[in-house]
């Protein structure tokens, strides 16, 4: 299942019912302190129970209590909903059979919360269109004995399959009744879906994301949580993904005690057996699988005794780290909310965590959500994934949707700025980072001086800008700066064809996007610019030998066999590569022999002629 939105009524500062659409990969809330950005965040946090997360009475807006309110709620909606859910004796269903989705087809989960009290949910819902009339409006709440009843009294009995599986007999219920009158309905999880054995309530749970919540506040302990909490993540996930095998030694063990149990009785029964017949095996509880996992610091001092920047660089290396781990793994969903990730971090490190964020939020089992004030972070978020919170003119929060005038607003209220140099430019290449830069330079520059191109980009007055990529904030405030001075302006990225398949994916969507403003988008036929890089060359300035194809992890591999970091490689290497070795590095078939770089140069010094 994935997050699509979440609705606040009541809740802290927000008082009528307050929708924040989520996006499907990255969702940033930004705005100014104290507006209620953090709120959203800590909301979720109490709806999936996170971290032991729980409601507090003061989470009731104090103007609706004056009002005469009564309860907050919480209310969280889904899509990409299972195919299917097995409810009982492994027949499947759906929840759209179940007749348990809304109006839009999406399954809607409503939490309300007591204004006077603090802790769980008073009552959970889901609302639903669900049909109405006696017996009909109840009929996941029956037990199997009332559900028979209730088909046998129908005539019914006859259209079930298999009389053992409650589905099949709601199922039957149903088509006798109809055509169904279906009616919005707020229906209660403890009384209404009810049935033997675990409850509908608790398999649809089963299917939720996993949510973690790291807070900019988060309190430093002996367990130091900072720390602890996202490896203990993955302690979930590795149960998660062992669901099957776990149940089957919990059967296993079961099966081995009852052996005992009832072989213990049988010899009961020889001496007693009024006793014996008076006792039934059970296990009272079904086992707690629990993992308590931590980090010894250096010399035996705790983590949580280091500095506040070392903590939270273990939380940017674990962010990075399931960054680039391979997507396979849990299907279910995993949503990482984190508040202030710039918190105790050099600006360098803060760049470095977004963009992890970001590469992590192109996994398809992987929803990001992030709060940030700052700049330069909230112009790396993709545009639409911003949410901009402000408040109207009562001091009420408003979380705003993202259009021309909203994104201005935000960008002119964050103080994110356009790259500097456009006052000396004549056109505009927009790229992801400095490593761009170096490489557009160095390679025009190197192909004019040959003879192979008219001009290199400082003759043309091409300026080349960092803005993280592309179909950010950054980015759009810098076209639009380019747009409002009448410059030309086209963007080039890395491919990275072979790597990840969602990034792949987000590239052609980008691309997608800049063509459709009639500009041109240009990107790299091989995974990354690194892949252009001669291996003789890199042998001949370390005697490091190294061995890559077009698709695959070049910057990687050169920085292991060089013990440098892979960022770091264009900028140390692509210097010397000649107009010789750049034209033999980008040559390709397409009917004729063609030299990729050489058009490339061509085609963006043609911005301005």
């Amino acid at each position: 299942m994935r997050l699509k939105s979440v609705k606040l009524t009541n809740f802290r500062g927000y008082q009528g019912p307050t929708v924040v659409p989520i996006d499907e990969a990255m969702t940033g809330i930004v705005g100014r302190n104290d507006y209620g950005k953090s709120t959203v965040l800590e909301a979720l946090a109490i709806f999936f129970e996170a971290d032991g997360a729980k409601a507090d009475k003061n989470d009731m807006n104090c103007f609706r209590l004056e009002a005469g309110e009564t309860h907050f709620e919480i209310v969280c909606e889904f899509d990409e909903l299972p195919a299917h859910l097995i409810l009982d004796e492994n027949v499947e269903t759906t929840l759209a059979d179940e007749l348990l989705l809304n109006a839009d087809g999406c399954l809607e989960i409503v939490k309300s919360f007591k204004a006077t009290t603090s802790g769980k949910p008073d009552k959970t819902f889901i609302r639903c269109l669900h049909p109405e009339g006696e017996g009909l409006n109840n009929l996941l709440g029956l037990k199997m004995a009332d559900l028979k009843k209730l088909g046998k009294e129908l005539g019914v009995e006859g259209d079930v399959a298999d009389q053992r599986v409650a589905s099949l007999w709601r199922e039957a219920v149903r088509k006798s009744a109809e055509p169904l009158t279906l009616t919005e309905t707020l229906l209660d999880v403890d009384k209404g879906l009810s049935t033997e054995g675990k409850s509908v309530w608790g398999k649809i749970q089963d299917q939720l994301p996993t949510f973690a919540l790291f807070k900019a506040d988060r309190e430093s302990s002996d367990g130091d949580a900072e720390a602890k909490n996202p490896l203990q993540q993955a302690v979930k996930e590795a149960q998660a993904a062992l669901q099957q095998q776990i149940a089957d030694l919990e059967e296993k063990i079961e099966a081995s005690v009852l052996d005992v149990a009832n072989r213990t009785l049988d010899k009961l029964g020889e001496m007693a057996p009024e006793l014996a017949n008076e006792l039934t095996p059970r296990f009272k509880d079904k086992p707690k699988w629990t993992f308590n996992f931590t980090l010894d610091g250096e010399n035996g001092i705790p983590i949580n005794k280091r500095g506040s920047g070392v903590r939270r660089l273990i939380l940017l290396n674990f962010f990075r780290a399931e960054a680039e781990k391979a997507v396979a793994g849990s299907a279910k969903k995993v949503i990482y909310a984190i508040e202030e990730p710039e918190t105790s971090q050099h600006p360098n490190y803060q760049i470095m965590l977004m963009k992890a964020l970001l590469a992590l939020a192109n996994q398809e089992n992987r929803q990001i959500l992030v709060t940030t004030h700052v700049p330069a972070l909230a112009g790396l978020i993709p545009t639409e994934g911003i949410r901009y919170v402000t408040k109207d003119s009562d001091g009420v929060p408003l979380v705003k949707m993202p259009d021309e005038s909203v994104l201005k607003e935000a960008a002119d209220s964050l103080g994110v700025l356009p790259e500097m140099g456009m006052e000396r430019a004549n056109g505009v290449v927009l790229v992801e980072g400095k490593s761009d830069v170096t490489f557009l330079r160095h390679t025009t520059k190197a192909l004019k001086e040959a003879g192979h191109t008219s001009s290199d980009l400082d003759e043309a007055g091409i300026v080349p800008l960092q803005t993280g990529g592309s179909g950010n904030v950054k980015h759009w405030v810098t076209h639009k700066l380019a747009d409002d001075l009448g410059l030309p302006w086209c963007v080039f990225l890395d491919s990275d064809i072979g790597g990840d398949p969602a990034q792949v994916k987000s590239i052609q969507k980008r691309k997608a996007e800049v063509e459709a403003q009639g500009r041109a988008f240009y990107s790299t036929r091989k995974r990354e610019i690194e892949n252009y890089l001669c291996p003789e060359l890199i042998k001949a300035e370390t005697q490091a030998e190294v061995a890559y194809t077009d698709t695959c992890d070049a910057k990687k591999i050169i920085g292991k066999a060089v013990g440098m970091k892979p960022d770091d490689v264009i900028e140390r290497f692509w210097p010397s590569m000649s107009a010789e070795k750049i034209i033999e590095c980008s040559k390709y078939e397409d009917g004729t022999e063609r030299i990729e770089l050489v058009e490339l140069a061509e085609n963006i010094i043609a911005l301005v002629e």
